[in-house]
């Protein structure tokens, strides 16, 4: 179908929330919504329930070499991947947007906190604003790209009042594609960014070699 002749996008005043509730609060929240939405038939709409993962707004950035084609991962263990093969996930630097932060900001934090490297916010260049798993969560990532001098790159980072152990290492970009291939790389953020890094790869040498 041509964009011409695509319909009319459906938007948030095409649902009505009937009721609300908060299941569970903690560190994130669980929210129980009943709610009615306009149907692509025209039809008459029906009553669903859905349970909600309400998290914020997280950013993240992958660090690139790219006189030396070499990328910036780090290693965490997360619990929701105990079921992976996986459990200590390799990964892009992120972090959650605190109340008052952007997510440009998150970024360079994120990275003195995880990996030790000093990027400036200026040099970030925006990959995309995505929602991660719009089937049960509200939660949005910024991703972003940088450059940076990854020659003393490494080691053992994060802040252990938050529970943190994260260890930051530099591979080849074409070992971490590798990493993806394998299944060793298997969360959506990570093999998102390694996949956009290689399709800007050669642009990204120009612009970044300087």
């Amino acid at each position: 179908m041509s964009a011409s002749r695509m319909p009319a996008e459906f938007t948030a005043a095409d649902v009505e929330i009937l009721c609300r509730d908060t299941l569970f609060q903690g560190f994130y929240r669980m929210d129980k919504l009943w709610l009615r939405h306009r149907r692509f038939d025209g039809g008459p709409a029906q009553e669903i329930a859905r349970e909600l993962f309400v998290r914020p707004s997280a950013s993240g950035v992958i660090l690139y070499d790219a006189p030396a084609d070499r990328v910036l991962l780090i290693e965490q263990f997360r619990a929701g991947a105990l079921a992976s093969p996986h459990p200590w996930q390799i990964e892009v630097i992120a972090g959650l947007i605190g109340p008052g932060e952007t997510p440009a900001g998150v970024a360079v934090r994120e990275t003195e906190e995880e990996a030790g490297v000093v990027i400036a916010e200026a040099d970030l260049e925006l990959v995309a604003s995505f929602l991660t798993s719009a089937g049960g969560s509200d939660e949005r990532f910024t991703l972003y790209a940088a450059p940076a001098d990854l020659s003393l790159a490494g080691g053992l980072h994060g802040l252990p009042g938050e529970g943190e152990d994260i260890r930051a290492a530099t591979w080849a970009l074409d070992d971490a594609l590798a990493l993806v291939a394998s299944g060793r790389i298997d969360n959506a953020v990570c093999i998102l960014a390694l996949q956009w890094l290689t399709l800007n790869r050669d642009r990204l040498r120009r612009q970044w070699a300087q």
